[in-house]
Order: structure tokens, then C-alpha cells, then sequence
């Protein structure tokens, strides 16, 4: 069973649904209801029609499909990254998808969950990237994380010596899914003390938000796919 562990509900996420399937944008809205916190204030059929969209509904989260038949979901998330005030990309994703959500996630993603997960995976991906700002579905990280590792800036080689002790276990911890809350009760700190080590370890790493970050971490051997630790998965 998936943990017990849940993210704030006391607000509701504004959700914009991108995918140029009905049926899919259908499942969609049966899992995120108003009841569990969530509206949907808008739908794409299409890539193309994003940043319309989102200048109209202002959503909290894109879900994002990587493949439709104009503009897909990289040149789309690439779009929305160039916003002054971007809102986060959660891509959806089949199996398949590795070189795709690789490309997704240098165009600005913060982060990828599988199409065929079960309902309350993707509740709680679409709180945790609202919230924190990143998740990376375990089902395929590791393959994913091949495509990314190839196209890394070389300048990105290692992390010893240029974070600390206590950053270098935040950066952990967020490699493996925890939010900044769980980590600061794991580590004994504040909520703020995390968010202070986490924007440290963006400048010190060069690295853009929290999903390039802990692809630096699984790239780096800080943790690796290998190292489920009470993953949000069934």
C-alpha cells in the first residue's frame, strides 16, 4: 500500500489539464475532484494552446501529455518555462517514454508520473510539485536519468567538497521524495532551515529547481535507483 503520509489539503490547486486525448483528460478529472482539494480550471487539446490557457485560468500545476500531434508537451513545458511566473509542469507519461521525459525535464519539467498509476499516486504528485516543486516516478527514474546524464552540462561533475554535511542529507532526502516538511522532521529542523539548505544547494550545484536537483543526485551516486526508501508507491 502507498504511505499514509499526505501533503496540506486546507487550500485548492487549480489544475490545468494538457492532453489530446478526451478520455484521458476525463480520468483526470475523476480523480481530482473539488472534494480532494483540487479544480479543474482548464483544458488543452493540444501543446500549442497552453500559454493562452494559462493566462486565462492561472493555474497552480500544469499535467502535461509529452505526445500530441502539434506541439508537443517539451516544446510546450519549454513555453511555459519562459513565463515570468511559470506554474510547475507535471508530466504525464507511458512507459516507454525515457528519451522524451529526459527532454522534458530539460525544457523546464518538474517532474514526470506514469499514466497508468494508481489514483492516489497521482494526488499526491500533483500536491507534492504544487507544494515543493518536484517528483520523479520511481518506475522509471533510473532509465530516465540515462538520457538526462548525456546531455548534463560537463561543469556538473561532483558535489564533494561544495555542499555540507547537512545539505548533502537534504539533497538526499529530496532524491528519495520527501518534502521540505519531512525532511525537516527526519533532520530535527524547521521547515524554513530546510527551504535555506535547499536554495544553498541550487546555487552551489548551478542547478535550475528541484527536479535537476535530484537528477543530480541519482547521477551523482548521492542515492541511487536502487534506494527505494519508503517510496510513495504501492
Amino acid at each position: 500500500m502507498m504511505s499514509t503520509r499526505s501533503l496540506p489539503t486546507d487550500r485548492t490547486i487549480r489544475v490545468l489539464l494538457v492532453d489530446d486525448q478526451e478520455l484521458v483528460r476525463t480520468g483526470l478529472r475523476r480523480i481530482l475532484r473539488i472534494k480532494d482539494g483540487f479544480d479543474i480550471v482548464g483544458e488543452c487539446g493540444d501543446g500549442g494552446e497552453v500559454i493562452d490557457a494559462i493566462s486565462q485560468t492561472s493555474p497552480d500545476i500544469i499535467l502535461m501529455d509529452l505526445r500530441m500531434r502539434h506541439v508537443d508537451g517539451i516544446a510546450a513545458t519549454a513555453a511555459v518555462a519562459r513565463l515570468p511566473q511559470p506554474p510547475p509542469v507535471l508530466v504525464l507519461t507511458t512507459f516507454d517514454d525515457d528519451q522524451l521525459l529526459s527532454g522534458a525535464l530539460r525544457a523546464g519539467a518538474a517532474g514526470f508520473i506514469l499514466k497508468d498509476s494508481p489514483a492516489e499516486a497521482l494526488i499526491w504528485a500533483t500536491r507534492a510539485v504544487v507544494d515543493d516543486g518536484a517528483y520523479l516516478d520511481p518506475a522509471v527514474t533510473g532509465r530516465v536519468l540515462q538520457g538526462f546524464r548525456r546531455a548534463a552540462p560537463e561543469s556538473r561533475t561532483q558535489s564533494d567538497g561544495v555542499l555540507t554535511e547537512r545539505e548533502a542529507d537534504v539533497l538526499r532526502l529530496m532524491a528519495r521524495g520527501h518534502t521540505n516538511s519531512e525532511i525537516g522532521a527526519r533532520l530535527h529542523i524547521s521547515e524554513v532551515t530546510v527551504k535555506s539548505h535547499v536554495n544553498h544547494i541550487f546555487t552551489k550545484l548551478d542547478l535550475r529547481d528541484r527536479a535537476a536537483a535530484i537528477v543530480y543526485a541519482f547521477d551523482h551516486a548521492l542515492v541511487t535507483p536502487s534506494q527505494p526508501e519508503e517510496r510513495r508507491r504501492p
